[in-house]
C-alpha cells in the first residue's frame, strides 16, 4: 500500500518537531508497516488543492494530516471524494481523531491507520457552513478564540496554551439569550454556552460510540456565573459532565439557534471561529464522509 499524505505545515506537531524531522519520522513510521509514503507539507491555503490531487491519484491512499480545524476546512473537498480518506490528527484536542481510534504517538497513529478500515460518518451543516464534530457559542467559542491567541504566545507548549485559554474563557464568558428549536420543541434560554454535536459524545475522553447515528445533541450550559463555569469545566475533565445540574441536553435531527439581541456572534466550528448573524439552522448530511478508522463501525 502506498499513501499520499497532505500535512498542514503549520500544525503544532510539525512546528514542534521541525518540517524535515517530522517528514522523516512520518516516512519511517509508514515504512515500518511496509508502506510507502509521499509526504507533502503545505501551508493551510494550499491544502484543498493538494488534497484534491491526492484523491484523484488512484494508485495511493490519500491522507489528511492536521488538527480538527484543518479537517473542518477541507470538508467541502472530503465529502466530494468517492473513496475513503485517511486522517492523521495533529492538533491540540483532536476530537475526530479520538473518535476514529487514532491517538498516541505518531507511530501508533500510523500503525492504527495502516490496519484500519473504512467507516461512514455524518456531517453537520449550519446554513452554508460544514462541521464534522462540534459547533458552539458562548464559552465554547471564546475558548476557541483564546486557544488560538494562546497558541501564538506559547507555540511550543500546547498544554500551556490550552490551560491559559481555559482560564481566560471561564473568567470572561458573558451569557447570551437564545431561542432554541429542536424538532418541534421550542425554548428560550439564558446560557453561558450552547454546544451542538454531530451524534452523542460519552465518557471522560469525549468519544462518540457512533459516527452515523443521524442526530444532533444540544448541550445548554445555563447562565450561572464564574463558579458555575468553573464547575462545569471540571466536570468535563472528570467525565461527570452529564451529571452537572447546570447542563441541559436534548437531541434532534434539526436545530435552530437565534440570538435574542440579533447581534452577530462568535460561533465555533470544530475549533475554528467565525462571526455569524441571524438564525443558525443546523441540518445533517447523513453518512456524507468516508474515513479510515482504527476500530470497526458500531451498529
Amino acid at each position: 500500500m502506498r499513501y499520499t499524505i497532505v500535512a498542514n505545515a503549520r500544525a503544532g506537531t510539525v512546528l514542534e518537531a521541525g518540517a524535515g524531522a517530522f517528514a522523516a519520522r512520518l516516512e519511517a513510521a509508514f515504512a515500518a508497516h511496509g508502506c510507502g509514503a509521499d509526504i507533502h507539507l503545505v501551508p493551510p491555503r494550499e491544502i484543498d488543492d493538494a488534497l484534491s490531487l491526492a484523491i484523484e491519484d488512484r494508485h495511493a491512499m490519500p491522507v489528511l494530516a492536521g488538527g480538527d480545524g484543518t479537517i473542518n476546512g477541507a470538508l467541502p473537498v472530503l465529502i466530494q471524494a468517492d473513496r475513503p480518506i485517511g486522517i492523521l490528527p495533529m492538533g491540540t484536542v483532536n476530537v475526530l481523531g479520538r473518535d476514529l481510534g487514532l491517538f498516541g504517538t505518531l507511530e501508533q497513529q500510523v500503525a492504527a491507520l495502516c490496519g484500519g478500515e473504512p467507516v461512514e460518518m455524518d456531517v453537520g451543516r449550519v446554513n452554508d457552513r460544514l462541521f464534522h464534530s462540534l459547533s458552539g457559542m458562548g464559552f465554547f467559542s471564546l475558548m476557541a478564540r483564546e486557544r488560538e491567541y494562546a497558541r501564538r504566545r506559547f507555540p511550543f507548549s500546547r498544554a500551556a496554551a490550552f490551560g491559559v485559554a481555559a482560564t481566560r474563557s471561564i473568567l470572561f464568558t458573558r451569557p447570551v439569550t437564545l431561542d432554541i428549536t429542536v424538532g418541534g420543541e421550542h425554548r428560550i434560554v439564558e446560557a453561558d454556552a450552547v454546544l451542538v454535536t454531530v451524534n452523542r459524545f460519552e465518557g471522560t475522553d469525549w468519544r462518540r460510540p457512533r459516527l452515523d447515528d443521524g442526530i444532533f445533541e444540544v448541550h445548554v450550559l445555563n447562565a450561572g456565573g464564574l463558579y458555575s463555569r468553573g464547575k462545569a469545566a471540571l466536570s468535563v475533565v472528570s467525565g461527570r459532565w452529564r451529571d452537572s445540574h447546570n447542563l441541559t441536553s436534548f437531541t434532534g435531527d434539526a436545530v435552530t439557534l437565534t440570538r435574542r439581541d440579533t447581534r452577530r456572534g462568535h460561533i465555533t466550528f470544530d475549533g475554528e471561529v467565525e462571526r455569524k448573524a441571524g438564525p443558525l439552522s443546523y441540518g445533517l448530511l447523513p453518512r456524507a464522509l468516508q474515513v479510515i478508522a482504527a476500530r470497526p463501525a458500531s451498529h
